[in-house]
Order: structure tokens, then sequence, then C-alpha cells
């Protein structure tokens, strides 16, 4: 959630942040006239009580005296009412200035790239060679299924259209790739493994940033108004809602391995082909919470952590930070990494590492506190996928494929998977 105080001093800076993004600026107009409709009912209401307290003192006064004071305590009561009024009309405004500036994106930081959407994001660099096949190489789409690696149309015979099935070799793949990348992040980047809920209160989704705005492509249980998470980032940051952290604490570094339950409204008729886009997934997230100065060092060395994951399997890659008008919505400088599939030719995204400034923190109410004693003010929140699946396997079985359709098992995952070739005969499905 952005500072109503945005609205209140730099409406100018919000219009031209929104305008970045490709947003409505007139929404700041309407938060400003909410917000000065709320401050007048506050300085009422205030105005009320002190003139009840005004004449309940006068009250006591008449009685002293040996009066009636009938005329007084009806006084009393109808300012009383009046405050009533007041407040119920204060609360109702507050609720809509809150439930439309939960409606406001997070606003770009100023050394992000202008552009209106994907064509506008900047390539930072491409490390890795890729692959020149001295055969047709098979595209996922048809190597997976070929190898038993996975299973499309059991998958739509058990839940419908994108979602599938794997088979002994496939799912102990995916395993190994996770088993590794929480070792890698936990030894060598210092990460604290969570085993967080697949389901959660809409609070929580409200918190990172999940809703209101993007109802229609989660989950929801009606019954228990519980909500399926579209990514473990939404429970590592509820993980200290509503707390102040105390000094010495910062930063954290938090990581979850999750399946993640997305229904992909937005991208219907997109990517239909094997397991690129698909509504159930696994990933592995990073998570850190630092101190304001400290969230820029925090990103950069969290696109590094999801790059080594790229260099430790062997995958050519590349880094491009987004526009303003392709950022998600909580984030204020998004950078993302993208790895080569050889055999569909073009590049898959699997990680997006984004500092959320303190934007989910405000929705979130996380504060910290510098020293014992201190002001409580607001942490940053910085998250990426370190790494998504399943496009890590999509390009790892297309960019290590052999002609007669086995894939050589990289180095890095032989100790997890205990074979260092994937063949057709090592799994039947059915």
């Amino acid at each position: 959630m952005i500072d109503v105080e945005l609205v209140r001093r730099e409406p100018e800076r919000l219009r031209a942040a929104l305008r970045r993004r490709g947003e409505d600026e007139a929404i700041v107009g309407e938060l400003a006239r909410l917000d000065e409709e709320r401050r007048a009912l506050v300085l009422e209401t205030d105005q009320l009580r002190a003139r009840r307290n005004e004449a309940s003192h006068a009250i006591g006064e008449v009685l002293k005296q040996g009066g009636d004071a009938e005329q007084q305590r009806e006084h009393v009561r109808a300012l009383g009412e009046r405050i009533t009024l007041s407040d119920e009309r204060r609360r109702g405004v507050e609720e809509r200035l809150r439930a439309l500036m939960l409606t406001v994106p997070n606003l770009p930081a100023a050394d992000v790239p202008e552009g209106a959407g994907e064509e506008g994001n900047v390539v930072v660099r491409e490390e890795g060679e890729r692959r020149a096949f001295e055969f047709p190489p098979q595209p996922h789409w048809e190597l997976a299924p070929a190898l038993g690696l996975v299973d499309m149309e059991r998958g739509a015979k058990l839940a419908g259209s994108r979602f599938y099935v794997f088979g002994e070799t496939g799912a102990r793949l995916q395993r190994a790739v996770v088993g590794w990348m929480l070792d890698l992040h936990r030894r060598e980047h210092g990460y604290r493994e969570f085993g967080v809920p697949l389901l959660v209160r809409p609070q929580v989704m409200e918190g990172s940033g999940n809703l209101p705005r993007f109802a229609e492509n989660l989950y929801h249980d009606d019954e228990d108004d519980l909500w399926l998470i579209p990514t473990a980032e939404v429970p590592l940051t509820n993980l200290h809602r509503d707390e102040v952290l105390e000094p010495g604490v910062l930063p954290l570094r938090y990581m979850a391995h999750s399946q993640c339950f997305r229904r992909e409204k937005a991208a219907a008729g997109r990517d239909t082909r094997g397991i690129k886009r698909v509504h159930q997934f696994e990933k592995v997230e990073v998570y850190q919470v630092t101190a304001p100065e400290g969230s820029e060092a925090a990103l950069g060395a969290m696109v590094a952590h999801a790059e080594a994951v790229c260099r430790g399997l062997g995958l050519p890659y590349r880094v491009l930070q987004l526009c303003a008008g392709d950022l998600g919505f909580q984030s204020g400088k998004s950078f993302d990494i993208e790895l080569w599939a050889p055999a569909s030719e073009e590049w898959l995204e699997v990680s997006s590492c984004s500092n959320c400034y303190d934007f989910q923190a405000r929705r979130a109410n996380i504060r910290f506190r510098r020293e014992p004693g201190a002001r409580p003010e607001y942490v940053h929140t910085l998250n990426a996928s370190g790494l998504a699946l399943p496009r890590v396997l999509i390009a790892l079985i297309e960019t290590y494929q052999q002609p007669d359709g086995s894939v050589v098992v990289p180095n890095a995952l032989v100790p997890y998977l205990g074979e260092t070739v994937l063949r057709a005969d090592a799994d039947v499905v059915g």
C-alpha cells in the first residue's frame, strides 16, 4: 500500500508514477477527496466530543447549585447522537478510502526503465553458450511424454486442461532439482527454510498484494473463506504480520518450497502446449526482510542467488530489468531471469526478483525498531523465485537431450537423482 501522505503532499508525483505504469491517474483525485472528507469528519467528531465534555461539566455545576439539569442532560444526549452519526460516517469513508488505496500499485523506482509493456524490458546481461545441435532437437511437449516424464492426458482426465501428471522419473527429477536448490540457498546463500500453509486467510492475500486486485486469478474455498496461494511469497510476507521487529533482527532471509496455484485467466489461449503455463506447479521462493537502506543491496544479492541456480545447472540464461509498464503490482523494481529453451527456441521466465520497498509492509503492518524504544518504521520486503518449476525442467531436458531421446543429468543433480542419464525405458506410465 502506498503512503497516504503521497496523496496529500505529492499528488503530482503519484499521478506521474501511475502514468509510468499505464494506470489510470484519475484515482488520485478520488483518493484526495475521500481523505479530505475523512479528515473533516475526524475534526467534526473531535469538536463534538469537546462540546459534550463541556456540557457534561455544566451538568455538575447546575447540580452543585441545586438546579434542574434535565435540559443540560438532553443537550449531552443530543451531542452523543451526533457523535455516533459522525463516527459512523467517518468509518464508512475510511473503509472506502482503504478499499481504494488497496487497488493502487506500488510506485516504480526512479531508475526503472520507461516502457508500456514487456517490449520495454531491458536485457542487462546474457550468460552461457546456447547449445548448437547436430540433430533436430525435440521440444519438451514431445520429449517429456516420450521419456515418460509427463502425462498431459492423464492430468487433463484428473483435473482438466493445464494440469499434468509426472511419471516416476519426472517426479524424481523435480524432487532432485528442488532438493538441490534448497540446499544451495541454505548452505551458500544463508536462507532459512519454512514449510508454509497452501491455504491462507483473505487478509494474508491482501497483505502480500494479491487481493483485491487479482481475485479472478486465484482459487478460493468459499465455505471457509481460504485462498490457495499463487506463490510462497504470500505466507512468507505475512509471517511477521502486525509485528514490530526488535533491534538487531534484520535482515531476515527466508525460503519455502511449495505448490503454487493460479487460474491463469489472464493468459487464456497462450502457451497451451506442454507444461510451460499450468494451473498448479512447484517453486522454491526466497524472501528477504530488510531495513530501508539495505533493500537495494538485497535485491542485487537475490538476483545473484537466482543466477547461481542457472549456472549450477549449466543452463544459458539472461537477466532483464523490467520497465515501469511491466512491473508486478507489488513491485517497485524487478529483474527477471529467463532460461533458454533451445528446442522451443524461446526464453522462459523462471524467476522475478522484486523489491517491494515498504508497499507490502504497510499492507501487512510489519515494522522494526532501530534501537530499543525507538519509533517503529516500516521494513522493506523482497522476493524472488529460486527457481520456478516446471520451466526449469523444460530448459533442462531440451538442453541436455541426446540423439537417441535420452537426457543427460547435470552433474549437480546426480547425487540427488542417483542417475546420470534419463532414458525412455526408465519410467513407464500406466
